[in-house]
């Protein structure tokens, strides 16, 4: 069973792997459209600019072959500006449409007394008993970095919530389509589990009520 993660020229690849491969060894990294297409799973990651990160997706031929992939079922997991990039539109330096697997838009948090970006360790609540989350508390912390945040547009799609000023969904899904805002790989043990119960949601096929 093949694990991939799309490089597309959109940083933290070899930290995601890395991290991946204390959970499962048979994951790596490809720039290759076929290989992304004819995946098992598919690991969607990225940090920078969420206009640049698309352009470049859409151009490398990533945007075909993701919805064609999810489309026939492949599961995907998006992590931080991957997680973004799942949804219909980002304000960030003007208005960008995303992959639109998942309804909803990516939006910058509001000035406030608490510094922008968000970086640093939060809790994540859980919202739903989602396999995702197996073996990890509820107010469990991870590590943020980040300038905007995702609206869903259902809020049936949250899986974690996170306060910072306001709650914001930092973990959002819908069908085999998962993602997270936080970055796993700098988690420590919390973000190895998240990526070990991905992993074993894939292997073992693991779907209830229409979710990983």
């Amino acid at each position: 069973m093949s694990f991939v993660i799309i490089d597309y020229g959109a940083g933290n690849l070899r930290s995601v792997e890395k991290a991946f491969k204390t959970v499962i060894s048979d994951i790596y990294v490809s720039s290759d459209v076929e290989t992304v297409a004819s995946a098992d799973a598919i690991v969607l990651p990225g940090v920078g600019a969420f206009g640049d990160a698309i352009k470049s997706l859409t151009e490398k031929g990533f945007s075909e072959a993701i919805h064609s992939a999810v489309a026939s079922g492949t599961p995907l997991l998006g992590v931080c500006l991957g997680y973004q990039l799942l949804f219909e539109e980002s304000q960030e330096f003007g208005v960008h449409k995303g992959l639109g697997l998942l309804p909803g838009r990516v939006v910058r948090f509001a000035e406030s007394h608490l510094p922008v970006p968000h970086v640093g360790w939060n809790r994540v609540k859980k919202v739903q008993n989602h396999p995702i989350l197996s073996s990890i508390d509820d107010g469990a912390f991870f590590y943020f970095v980040h300038s905007y945040y995702v609206e869903p547009g259902s809020a049936d799609d949250t899986i974690g919530l996170t306060e910072y000023g306001l709650d914001f969904a930092s973990i959002a899904g819908r069908g085999r389509v998962v993602g997270v805002q936080f970055h796993p790989e700098k988690s420590q043990h919390v973000g190895l589990q998240l990526l070990k119960n991905f992993a074993l949601s894939v292997q073992e096929n693991i779907f209830v009520e229409n979710r990983f």
